[in-house]
C-alpha cells in the first residue's frame, strides 16, 4: 500500500517517527503555494525534499532555496520552518538518529541523484515494514552519504533589525534599495547596519545580498528559466552583469555550472562586492 499524501500542515502521526527497527520512514504531504509548516524540531533527521515545487527552508541561522533537483538535510534537534513557494509535493525522509547518514549538526544542501529520486518513489510505494522497505531504505542511506553537498546557504543574522532587513530582503530579491534606502526602513543609521552585516555575518550588505540571489537564481535556472529572466526576477540590469557574477562567485557560467558533474564543480570563491 503507498504511503497516502496528506494536505494539510498538522503534525505527521507519532507512528512515521523512525525506529531503530525501521530508520527509514517517509512521509507525504501535496501543499498549496504559500502554506508554511511552522518551527519545530524532533529527535530524528529529516531529507527535506519535493518531487515538484520550490521550498524555502530556515533553520540553523540559515535559509535555502529547495527546488526538486536538490534536498536538505536538516541533523536532529535542529529547529527548522518550511514555506511552500511553488504548489509542492513534499515527500521527505525522515532518518532514525542512529542511523543519520552524516554527522555533526550542519544543514547540508545534496544533488539529488536519478537513483535517490526513484528510491523514494519506491519508498513511497511501502507503508508497512518488510523487506522491501528494508532494502529501500538501506539503498536510500547508502546514496545518502554518497550525494554530493553544494554551497548554497544564505547566513541569517541574530540582531533584530538586520533580521527583519534580512527577511524583506529574501521575500524580494529583485529589490534595488541600497543600504541608505533599507536603514530608512529599519530605523536604524546606514553605519549602523554596515556595521551589523559585519558582525553578525562576516560580510558586507552587498556579498549577503549577493549570496542571496545566488540562493534564488539556482531552481529558476534548474528549472530552465531563460538566463535573460533569471536576471531580471533578481534585479539585475542585464544577463551579462548577471552571468558575470556568477561566474566569479563559482569560476563557471550558470549554464556550464548546472550542466557540469557534481565531482567537477569547484567551491565557491568569496563573494565579491556590490553595492
Amino acid at each position: 500500500m503507498a504511503v497516502r499524501p496528506v494536505t494539510d500542515t498538522q503534525p505527521h502521526s507519532p507512528s512515521m517517527a523512525p525506529t531503530v527497527a525501521r530508520p527509514v520512514r517517509l512521509v507525504a504531504r501535496d501543499l498549496e503555494a504559500d502554506a508554511s509548516l511552522a518551527a519545530h524540531t524532533h529527535p530524528w533527521g529529516q531529507v527535506t525534499f519535493a518531487l515538484e515545487g520550490v521550498l524555502r527552508v530556515t533553520a540553523d541561522g540559515g535559509t535555502w532555496i529547495v527546488p526538486p533537483q536538490r534536498a536538505l538535510w536538516i541533523p536532529p534537534e535542529i529547529v527548522h520552518e518550511i514555506v511552500i513557494l511553488e504548489k509542492a509535493r513534499l515527500r521527505p525522509i525522515v532518518v532514525h538518529a542512529g542511523a543519520a547518514p552524516f554527522p555533526g549538526r550542519d544543514c547540508k544542501v545534496l544533488e539529488v541523484s536519478a537513483l535517490l529520486r526513484e528510491l523514494i518513489v519506491g519508498l513511497a510505494q511501502v507503508d508497512e515494514a518488510g523487506p522491501r522497505e528494508s532494502l529501500l531504505s538501506a539503498l536510500i542511506l547508502d546514496e545518502l552519504a554518497r550525494s554530493a553537498t553544494l554551497p548554497i546557504r544564505v547566513a541569517l543574522p541574530t540582531d533584530k533589525r538586520l533580521t527583519v532587513l534580512c527577511r524583506a530582503m529574501i521575500a524580494d530579491p529583485a529589490s534595488s534599495n541600497t543600504l541608505a534606502d533599507w536603514a530608512r526602513h529599519a530605523g536604524a543609521s546606514e553605519r549602523t547596519l554596515a556595521r551589523l552585516f559585519e558582525r553578525d555575518l562576516g560580510m558586507s550588505f552587498g556579498q549577503w545580498r549577493q549570496q542571496m540571489r545566488l540562493a534564488h537564481a539556482a531552481p529558476l535556472i534548474a528549472r530552465g528559466l531563460p538566463l535573460s529572466r533569471v536576471a531580471a526576477a533578481l534585479g539585475y540590469a542585464s544577463q551579462s552583469a548577471f552571468s558575470a557574477m556568477f561566474k566569479k562567485t563559482f569560476g563557471q557560467s550558470p549554464s556550464g555550472f548546472f550542466r557540469a558533474p557534481s565531482s567537477a564543480r569547484p567551491a565557491p570563491s568569496s563573494l565579491p562586492e556590490s553595492d
